[in-house]
């Protein structure tokens, strides 16, 4: 994952939108590995990620920011190149399959470029 820039005021920015509206403990940020030694936050963000009413979550890949947001394994690739059944990357791969064998059966009367895949 790549650093990003204004990481501190996203973050207070965020977490003052969350304050509004009321925090119940489950809000936070995922924030880029990278980016953890540019963190200079205000006092009531950092007391508040003290006290677990808010969140800062570190990911080093995509797809622990993946896990972290579905609550499911990402999943790695097997010698085949399938995905472990009910992992993040498996989901995927099976909707677009299906999203292609529709379009290729909604185009099997018209000419529709052929998929990939």
């Amino acid at each position: 994952m790549q650093a990003v820039g204004g990481v501190n005021q996203k973050i207070e920015g965020f977490f003052d939108l969350c304050r509004s509206r009321g925090l119940m403990g489950s809000q936070g940020v995922i924030l880029p590995a990278s980016n953890q030694g540019n963190l200079m936050l205000r006092d009531d963000v950092v007391e508040a990620v003290a006290a677990g009413q808010f969140h800062i979550w570190v990911a080093h890949e995509v797809d622990e920011a993946l896990e972290l947001l579905t609550g499911k394994e990402p999943g790695q690739p097997t010698s085949d190149g399938a995905y472990p059944e009910g992992s993040v990357h498996r989901l995927v791969a099976d909707r677009l399959a299906r999203c292609a064998a529709e379009l290729r059966a909604a185009g099997s009367d018209e000419k529709t470029p052929e998929l990939v895949g």
